[in-house]
């Protein structure tokens, strides 16, 4: 689980190579995703981006949202729209894509689980696993 202290002085920024170090990111990934739209630091002198607290938040809310396997697009989606029901509409297809991995995975977990229990030499001849396998079997019947 990513927890990150992003807690700044509201007056106090930060260059692009601070932000990406206290992030463990590349500095071109910033300026990738200031590319896409999902950051907008503020410019000092000479063009050189500053990051304030607000731009902490949304680098640690873009990881996350990553890290739940959204895509940068849907990302930005989310974090731009002032439309709430388009962006509930883009949360609720990847809660249910998460409930389905997740289903998957549980499904995998049993089916692992339900191998360390046999003791036969053969595990496919083992009944044990053959029960955990057995709605596969019955899918591809002709």
């Amino acid at each position: 689980m990513l927890r990150l202290n992003v807690d700044m002085k509201s007056s106090a920024t930060m260059g692009i190579g601070e932000v990406a170090a206290r992030f463990g990111l590349a500095t071109h990934v910033l300026r990738h995703w200031e590319t896409m739209g999902l950051l907008s630091p503020a410019r000092a002198a000479g063009g050189r981006r500053r990051y304030g607290n607000s731009d902490l938040y949304r680098v640690a809310s873009i990881l996350l949202a990553k890290e739940a396997g959204l895509g940068l697009t849907d990302i930005r989606d989310i974090l731009t729209t002032a439309d709430v029901e388009q962006r509930r509409t883009i949360q609720r297809r990847h809660r249910d894509d998460l409930f389905r991995r997740m289903d998957e995975i549980q499904a995998a977990l049993t089916l692992i689980e339900g191998g360390l229990t046999c003791d036969h030499e053969d595990l496919t001849a083992c009944p044990t696993f053959r029960s955990l396998v057995a709605a596969r079997v019955d899918m591809h019947r002709s």
